[in-house]
């Protein structure tokens, strides 16, 4: 996928949503390891151009940074300080970085970080209660000028409002457990969710159900992620709250002007997929047409 950018794989258990993750499940099926750590052969892929020398990544466009790894991971501390070169030279370019260990983020910035960059969009994780209360007090005290929250896979009700009364948080992503997980998602947690993101006019996107979902008492199976976003949609949970402003520059330290910003077009499958709402819009990579929706 053109939105992701894997500098390294593989990543080390830390909490309970980690249990049945995702990476380990889809290693194990090509015989490999989750729990092997290494550097990628797309390390430099931001960099990229085409053949008329221009980056095969546009100004403007969303890229998520290690979605088979976690970025502040203590064994790729070797690695990271390359990796913010690229997203320093890539000043045009939103980065997503999700992680697990917010603990350690203040200590893994660059020298020149300052109060934040503005093309860089933190996201910390939460499973339970107990994790968002360990982790987005940490997540209010960094300096970033754009952070948002996964409660991902959702294991349980989740309150939120005394830290999205912060003013900080501009989005919060929701969803169930899949691939190798059944543990349920039920959708008094979601609503719950929506209802405290709505009324602080916060962003929130239910980007899928998850295989075992429950509703009104009654439990659902849902295979495949294309069937999960597209449930997750009709559920009518996602809001769009007030829009996130990223002031990107080019190499030049200048404003990026508008109309050399990246749009977003999509294919007919995207009408019905719930992460539309925060996507980079469709690759044209072709996965859409395969059994499952070639979704990650």
């Amino acid at each position: 996928m053109h939105d992701i950018w894997n500098p390294w794989h593989g990543c080390v258990k830390c909490s309970e949503g980690c249990e049945n993750c995702y990476m380990y499940f889809l290693d194990d099926m090509r015989d490999k390891k989750g729990s092997e750590i290494y550097l990628t052969s797309s390390f430099n892929y931001p960099l990229s151009k085409d053949r008329k020398g221009r980056y095969k990544i546009q100004s403007g466009e969303k890229i998520s940074v290690c979605m088979t790894s976690d970025f502040f991971l203590e064994e790729a501390d070797e690695w990271r300080g390359r990796a913010w070169d690229i997203m320093r030279t890539r000043s045009d370019v939103i980065f997503i970085l999700v992680t697990k260990r917010p603990e350690r983020v203040a200590e893994s910035l660059p020298a020149d970080w300052g109060d934040g960059w503005e093309n860089i969009f933190l996201n910390v994780t939460t499973e339970n209660q107990k994790r968002a209360d360990g982790r987005m007090p940490i997540l209010l005290e960094l300096p970033f000028k754009h952070k948002g929250i996964y409660v991902a896979p959702i294991l349980g009700p989740v309150k939120l409002g005394r830290y999205l009364d912060s003013g900080q948080i501009e989005q919060v992503v929701c969803g169930g457990e899949n691939y190798g997980g059944q543990r349920p998602c039920d959708f008094d947690w979601v609503k719950s969710l929506r209802e405290e993101c709505e009324a602080r006019d916060i962003t929130f996107c239910f980007m899928e159900t998850g295989t075992v979902f429950i509703k009104d008492g009654k439990k659902y199976t849902l295979s495949g992620k294309r069937l999960q976003t597209s449930q997750a949609l009709k559920s009518g949970m996602n809001y769009q709250g007030k829009p996130m402003e990223f002031e990107l520059v080019d190499s030049w330290g200048l404003p990026v002007p508008e109309d050399m910003l990246y749009v977003k077009h999509y294919c007919d499958n995207c009408r019905e997929c719930a992460m539309k709402l925060i996507c980079n819009g469709c690759s044209d990579c072709g996965k859409c047409k395969s059994k499952d929706g070639g979704a990650r």
